[in-house]
């Protein structure tokens, strides 16, 4: 039987697998034009603001959003973690595994971090983000090597959930197609698995959302590009 012919459950909702793939774009934007520098630079401060931007719209999703994208229905205590690692069940729960939640936090969390820093750190030639006028020098030289340390971090999650992906996929769960069309087969699923609103009310939520916060991103890259340096 085809699997367009199998039962699915609704696991990822719209605002969800939009924010993921969009969220993937700008971190890669932002790594590939700091690292080709030159020109490529000016990119630079739109990628990490939209970032950061995405971010904070995830932070506030994971309280407001559908039932799998909230941050209670996958970030579990260490024991959870540690049972689930031990004991791993060959039908999951629906979204998020309690490994998976742990790495999702530490990824914004990392995220956070360097898109924060960025906001006020300079280069001392030609870039600097568009806080660092607001801050002193010192403050902005702290800041600077704690976003050069943090890019290391980044490096080192990213491609742990590489290789978590390809695992996955050679043990025959696909991770990426759900993110995709927000569905999971059923079948792979325990039988109590509620589907996820993902309903007309929380897109019109999860626009407004963008909007507010677009406007604050907007805001943010027009001050770098008004300040004496760039970001």
């Amino acid at each position: 039987m085809k699997s367009s012919n199998r039962a699915t459950t609704r696991v990822w909702d719209l605002p969800t697998r939009l924010f993921h793939w969009l969220f993937a774009a700008a971190v890669i934007g932002a790594i590939v034009t700091v690292k080709v520098g030159g020109t490529w630079m000016d990119w630079h401060p739109i990628f990490g603001v939209t970032a950061l931007v995405l971010l904070t719209f995830r932070v506030i999703w994971g309280f407001t959003g559908s039932r799998y994208a909230r941050f209670s229905s996958f970030v579990k205590g260490p024991k959870t973690v540690w049972h689930y690692v031990r004991h791993q069940e060959e039908r999951s729960s629906p979204g998020h595994s309690p490994l998976g939640g742990l790495s999702v936090v530490a990824l914004l969390l990392v995220v956070a971090v360097q898109a924060g820093t960025g906001l006020f750190a300079t280069d001392d030639i030609l870039t600097s983000g568009p806080l660092n006028q607001f801050v002193s020098s010192d403050t902005a030289a702290l800041l600077t090597s704690i976003h050069k340390w943090n890019e290391n971090v980044l490096f080192g999650l990213i491609g742990l959930h590489l290789v978590a992906i390809a695992i996955y996929a050679l043990r025959g769960k696909q991770l990426v197609p759900p993110m995709i069309t927000g569905n999971v087969l059923s079948e792979n699923l325990p039988s109590d698995a509620v589907a996820a609103r993902d309903t007309v009310d929380l897109k019109i939520w999860a626009l407004v959302l963008i909007l507010v916060l677009g406007g604050l991103g907007w805001w943010l890259v027009s001050l770098a590009n008004s300040a004496p340096m760039g970001f």
